[in-house]
C-alpha cells in the first residue's frame, strides 16, 4: 500500500513539473533595451526638474522686478530670495 501511494506521489510530482517548467519557458520576457555606456545625456537632460525651476524663478523673478508696487519692501526680498534660490539652483545644475 505504500509502494502505491509513494508511486502516485511520484506520478503527480513528475506531471506538474512537465507542466510547469515548459509554461515558464514559453513566457516571453521583455527585450532589455541597449543603451551604450559611453553616451551620457547632456547635463540640462540630466536635471529637467531643476531646469524648469530655473525657468519658473527667473520668470517670477522678471515679474517681481516689473511690478510697480514695492509691498512694503517685501518684493525686494522676494527678488532677493529668489536670486539666492536660482544660485543654489544653477550649483545643483552643475553637479552629476
Amino acid at each position: 500500500m505504500k509502494k502505491l501511494g509513494f508511486l502516485s506521489l511520484a506520478a503527480i510530482a513528475a506531471l506538474l513539473f512537465s507542466l510547469a517548467f515548459p509554461a515558464a519557458a514559453a513566457v516571453p520576457k521583455a527585450p532589455v533595451p541597449a543603451v551604450p555606456a559611453l553616451a551620457l545625456p547632456p547635463q540640462e537632460a540630466a536635471h529637467p526638474q531643476i531646469r524648469d525651476a530655473l525657468e519658473a524663478m527667473r520668470n517670477a523673478k522678471h515679474h517681481l522686478e516689473a511690478g510697480s508696487h514695492d509691498f512694503g519692501g517685501h518684493r525686494v526680498k522676494a527678488i532677493q530670495h529668489l536670486d539666492a534660490a536660482i544660485h543654489e539652483a544653477e550649483i545643483c545644475m552643475s553637479m552629476k
